[in-house]
């Protein structure tokens, strides 16, 4: 009869332990079937926004196939036309991405807060029976080893008080490595939250500028059609006399950079190796090498072509390959249209590199800004002397890089420098 009564002292400091937590799991039910619906409403609509995005993806890859076999092709006016409609048809595209993963950005947002509030009040479970555990085993060490003898009629009892003793530390041990879990599951789901706000806000930027260069591109085919009259004479003219013009420049650069190659101190430039710089477009296609290409042969008087060629989609981010100041930003299209580098940056690097991307789109900082390595600087472009839409990108060694007037009616700025191989710090 006392054994008994020694099993039911037991089972009472379990219930006591235990009421609580069910008194909370009750209310995590309750509220988690009141929330099931509108959660598993959530999913279904991420789902949805995923396979919209799929859908432009694909569309989206078929518009440049289409842009591609236009290329190579020989020029004529309505070629031109056809090529930028693809190429403000791409552009509407990327808007309509944009605008989908922001609305499935901002779902994920609110199921991850479904999750977030699911794992708070696990914690505050965990706590709660934690605390209960600790009053136990206080009042427990409040006894001292004579008192629970004596206090007990039979050896079976003390047996059992000790092992519940043994038992709730080890109950505690396993809790606090539970809270700690959870606590570390928090952590990534807030993390995981501030990453998907971070996407927001960058596509709700390039949701900005894109529309900014649809805007410029659909300019530029009318100032096309103006210039021309629509007419496919007046448009060949007008390319032969655009072809003399870069051919004046392209042979101005090259005569200058030539010399000032040969003053390029390579003790005072980082040792060659992978990761010096990064890759300024991402999924990009390399078209064009550096030095003395096939293009550059048949197409530059000098027959070299100071950087690399990336080619990728109007509107893809351009980033910064390292960190640095920005020492120019120009359009050089206002003085010699599509004779040159057209829209270009230039970032100075503490590493005694100097980096130029031309052929933007649009430019997304100003003179004297710092950037981070990665920061968004603007956008692959069709702008300047450019077959198709591409990212050029030239390093220069820094002693030798200046920025002059041109002589061949382009501008008060033109930079200049001892070019280098950017692929051997990529």
């Amino acid at each position: 009869m006392n054994h008994g009564s020694g099993v039911i002292k037991i089972f009472g400091i379990k219930l006591l332990f235990i009421f609580p937590i069910i008194l909370y799991s009750l209310f995590i039910i309750h509220h988690s079937f009141a929330a099931e619906i509108s959660y598993q409403d959530l999913k279904v609509s991420i789902n949805e926004k995923t396979k919209a995005l799929q859908e432009v993806n694909q569309q989206l890859l078929q518009t440049q196939k289409d842009l591609d076999k236009t290329e190579g092709k020989s020029e004529t006016l309505q070629g031109e036309i056809k090529k930028s409609d693809y190429r403000i048809n791409q552009l509407n595209l990327n808007i309509k991405s944009s605008e989908i993963n922001i609305e499935k950005l901002g779902l994920e947002i609110k199921s991850l807060n479904y999750d977030i509030g699911n794992v708070k009040t696990e914690i505050d479970v965990k706590k709660a029976g934690i605390t209960q555990f600790l009053k136990e085993i206080q009042k427990k060490d409040n006894e001292n080893v004579i008192i629970i003898l004596l206090k007990n009629r039979n050896l079976a009892e003390n047996i059992t008080e000790f092992e519940n003793l043994s038992n709730l530390n080890e109950s505690l041990s396993s809790s606090v490595k539970e809270l700690v879990n959870l606590n570390e599951k928090m952590s990534d789901k807030l993390d995981l939250t501030s990453q998907k706000k971070n996407g927001i806000e960058k596509e709700n930027k390039n949701l900005k500028n894109t529309k900014i260069i649809v805007t410029e591109e659909k300019n530029d085919k009318q100032q096309l059609l103006s210039q021309t009259k629509n007419q496919e004479k007046l448009y060949q003219k007008m390319i032969s006399d655009l072809e003399k013009q870069q051919e004046a420049i392209a042979a101005e650069i090259e005569k200058i950079e030539a010399e000032l190659r040969l003053k390029i101190d390579p003790n005072l430039l980082p040792t060659p190796r992978p990761g010096v710089l990064a890759y300024p477009v991402s999924g990009s296609t390399l078209t064009q090498g550096y030095g003395a290409t096939s293009f550059a042969k048949y197409n530059y008087r000098g027959k070299w072509h100071n950087g690399l060629d990336f080619a990728a989609p109007i509107g893809t981010p351009v980033l910064a390959a390292e960190k640095g100041v920005i020492v120019e930003v120009w359009d050089q299209d206002k003085y010699c249209y599509r004779g040159a580098y057209g829209k270009f940056v230039v970032i100075e690097h503490e590493n005694n590199l100097t980096t130029l991307y031309a052929h933007l789109s649009l430019a997304t900082i100003k003179k004297g800004d710092y950037v981070s390595r990665g920061d968004i600087i603007g956008y692959v472009g069709n702008t300047g002397y450019s077959t198709g839409p591409h990212l050029h990108l030239t390093v220069y060694a820094s002693q030798t890089f200046r920025i002059g007037p041109s002589k061949i009616n382009c501008g008060p700025i033109m930079p200049f420098g001892g070019d280098l191989n950017p692929l051997q710090y990529l």
